[in-house]
Order: structure tokens, then sequence, then C-alpha cells
């Protein structure tokens, strides 16, 4: 079993930037980032996938985010620049155990982090 410990969030002002981490206790595949605003379902933000290193965003961060992973620390980092409003939510890490490309898709994620609260204030 992988332990996900995220780290990061935080209250942060439109137009600021905030960088996300999440630690794993162990070896993953692909290691995603996942968010859930109050009402509505939740949506993939970005993933990467350690054997090939590369990364994955969705159409709402990109041109406004970096991720970026340290393989000796099972560690990935979320960085998103000139924060808006509507990126308030609960950002979930999340990992496979198993290697897939269906990297958006939150069902092929057997592990899963507590979540951290981003709030952006306009």
């Amino acid at each position: 079993q992988v332990q996900l410990v995220e780290s990061g969030g935080g209250l942060v002002q439109a137009g600021g930037s905030l960088r996300l981490s999440c630690a794993a206790s162990g070896r993953t595949y692909v290691m995603g980032w996942f968010r859930q605003a109050p009402g509505k379902e939740r949506e993939f933000v970005a993933a990467f996938r350690w054997n090939i290193g590369t990364a994955y965003g969705s159409d709402s961060v990109k041109g406004r985010f970096a991720i970026s992973g340290n393989a000796a620390q099972n560690t990935m980092y979320l960085q998103i620049d000139s924060l808006k409003p509507e990126d308030t939510a609960v950002y979930y890490c999340a990992a496979t155990g198993f290697n897939t490309d269906d990297y958006s898709n939150p069902k092929r994620y057997n592990y899963w982090g507590q979540g951290t609260q981003v709030t952006v204030s306009s």
C-alpha cells in the first residue's frame, strides 16, 4: 500500500502562484493531480508518467502550470501560475501502481492523498 502526502495548499491572491508537492511512500508509475470544487465533480489537472518522464496538463491549466518529479524521492511537484478564483478547490494527489496512458481518468488511480485546500481570492 502506497501512502501519498500532499503539501503546499493555502490562500493565494488572484494572479499569484502556488506550488503543491506530493510525496509517495513507495514506487508509483503515474502520479496525477485532480481537483474538486464544491458542488462539482472531480476533474483532472495534471499528471506525470515516471517511465517516460512526460508531463500532461488539462486545458484549464495549460500555459499556467509546471509539473516535475524527483524519482529518487518519489515526489511530484505542481506549480500553477496566474491563479484565478475558479482554481479554488481541494487538490488531490493520486498515483497508480501500474503503467497506464489513461492518466486523466481518476478510476485508473488506486492511491489517493487526503487533499489540500487551495483558495484563490479575487
